[in-house]
């Protein structure tokens, strides 16, 4: 019966996917089946100015595109795993659910499960004066009074009483109706792909929180309201001895020809809490709800753009002992004590999954990142237009969707059509009469020519001035090699000294242990130094002089800056 099942949903799942997968093998200009960089119809709006910036080469990084919801909706093998023994697939099972895409690898999805579960014993019990839904139903339970003597009690009629002689068995079973709705995040583990532009089959595994609804029936009364007391008798003094295991398929089979299938009594459960051996209290309400926990992982195949089979199971767990009506442990005589751990149910299922929306990309977990990161490494985008596509307004020699400025007729660029500034004093070196001007004499005019400073002067009149003396150490934590906050505070009232004073230079010494590594950080740190001076601070690296002198017992962490 599951095979037949299992093969018939197969076929037709394989049936839509080839009519989807037909209509779907044009890509229409998308990349390696995924989506073009260069499509605005799947950019949302909210996010087409990070899209323009990218075109226009501001940012490195692309929007990410508008990408199609998740519909599916699947069936499977249904079983709880409690006291009881689970009859798996007896009862058609089926869920549907939607899922979103957050990103290549994280999705969400809402998912409700419909099912039905059954459960038989092969192994009698006669321990059940705890489990009144069989006592109610005119079993004897042996029970041992306060002053030791063993009597068989049952309930007739909702008044307790009792009997002398054997007591009866009973063969636990149950049929439980479950609902389940919950919210799982999921992780897809194998779209992102180093060495292959797409994959037809993805793995993914998560779990979530949500709740679930049922109720649980047992069969303990025939078709005509008698009970199956002398039935199981028989079963329990044929099979009840010697090796049971070994003698379950026949135990089952004696149980099917003597019991219906009318499940017609409420189990135990928390809706009928018991009121001891003389009776129960009425039920309350139809059904039981619980909050659930779940994990699961799963396989899914790709058929189509839009179409995907998924196999998958999924673990439930419940802080619940009543899914199956039973609860109670065969011990001794009288005093049952509750098992020690929860029931929980596992859904195993395959299931057809279809991606709906329009003016979207597929569900980011099927698509790799990677696609056009790996494209523009082996072809840059501007070698892939034909020369007539590769409009050059300013006639700089860059292509204008890589072109970051307008340049004047004549001036040289880098590769991104900026116009060159070698002395960086503002002025294109097209325009500049003075191609290298000195730190010092900087400002420039608009010619890019500096007023240097009047570097001789007399004895008799003018005073020489001295360079300065007070300059700060910089202190560092550890082994770091990086410029804090207040280093960097530091530099720059060095800088506004030397810039006072241009024709002054420093020497920047550390002092370093004995060891290459240790040589190294402080080689790092001078590095970090003389870089922050030169490029953030505006001093001429030829007015720098850096220094290690390891081993000559000052602080490691200590760098000192002194005028030369």
């Amino acid at each position: 019966m599951v095979s037949k099942k299992l093969k018939l949903l197969f076929t037709l799942c394989m049936l839509v996917a080839a009519a989807s997968f037909a209509q779907t093998t044009g890509n229409n200009g998308y990349m390696n089946g995924g989506y073009s960089i260069y499509d605005s119809s799947v950019i949302p709006t909210k996010r087409m100015g990070q899209q323009n910036e990218f075109w226009n080469n501001s940012t490195s990084f692309p929007a990410k595109p508008r990408n199609m919801w998740e519909v599916g909706v699947s069936t499977g093998i249904f079983t709880i795993s409690g006291d009881v023994s689970s009859v798996p697939l007896t009862a058609p099972n089926f869920s549907i659910h939607v899922r979103k895409s957050f990103g290549y690898i994280f999705s969400l999805r809402l998912q409700y499960i419909n099912t039905i579960g059954k459960g038989q014993n092969w192994k009698g019990s006669d321990n059940f004066y705890e489990n009144e839904a069989w006592l109610r139903n005119g079993y004897f339970a042996p029970f041992r009074t306060a002053a030791g003597p063993i009597q068989n009690v049952s309930v007739v009629g909702g008044v307790g009483v009792t009997r002398p002689g054997a007591n009866d068995y009973v063969y636990y079973n149950y049929k439980t109706k479950l609902q389940d709705l919950s919210l799982q995040g999921i992780f897809t583990v194998n779209n992102i792909r180093f060495h292959k532009s797409k994959t037809a089959l993805i793995i993914y595994g998560g779990g979530g929180i949500g709740g679930t609804l049922y109720n649980t029936k047992i069969n303990a009364l025939n078709a005509t309201g008698g009970n199956y007391a002398a039935a199981f008798r028989t079963i329990q003094g044929a099979r009840g001895r010697g090796d049971l295991y070994s003698q379950r398929k026949q135990i089952r089979s004696d149980l099917k020809a003597a019991m219906d299938d009318t499940y017609e009594t409420e189990a135990e459960s928390h809706r009928n809490a018991p009121g001891g051996a003389l009776g129960v209290r009425p039920g309350r309400g139809k059904n039981t709800f619980k909050p659930t926990g779940t994990v699961l992982a799963g396989v899914a195949f790709k058929l189509g753009k839009r179409v995907n089979l998924a196999i998958e199971d999924r673990f439930t767990f419940t802080k619940d002992d009543l899914l199956d009506g039973q609860r109670w442990q065969e011990q001794a005589i009288g005093s049952p004590v509750q098992t020690r751990d929860f029931d929980s149910y596992n859904y195993a299922s395959i299931g057809l999954n279809v991606n709906l929306g329009g003016k979207s990309t597929e569900p980011l977990y099927w698509l790799n990142p990677l696609d056009y990161a790996y494209s523009e490494l082996n072809t840059p985008k501007h070698m892939k237009l034909p020369k007539n596509e590769c409009a050059d307004t300013d006639g700089d020699g860059v292509c204008d969707f890589l072109d970051r400025e307008v340049t004047p007729a004549g001036c040289p660029v880098d590769t991104h059509g900026v116009t060159r500034d070698t002395d960086g004093d503002g002025v294109p070196d097209c325009k500049d009469k003075q191609l290298i001007t000195p730190t010092e004499c900087q400002p420039v005019d608009a010619d890019g020519v500096g007023k240097c400073p009047v570097k001789c002067c007399t004895e008799t009149t003018d005073v020489v001035k001295t360079c300065p003396t007070d300059y700060p150490s910089l202190t560092f934590i550890g082994n770091t090699t990086s410029l804090s906050g207040n280093v960097k505070d530091l530099l720059a009232a060095v800088a506004s000294k030397m810039k006072n004073n241009p024709n002054c230079t420093i020497t920047i010494t550390g002092y370093p242990e004995t060891s290459k590594a240790a040589q190294a950080v402080c080689n790092s740190r001078m590095d970090a130094i003389k870089k922050q001076l030169v490029e953030k601070d505006g001093i001429s690296t030829d007015r720098i002089t850096t220094n290690c002198e390891p081993g000559d017992g000052s602080n490691k962490n200590t760098v000192d800056i002194k005028s030369n």
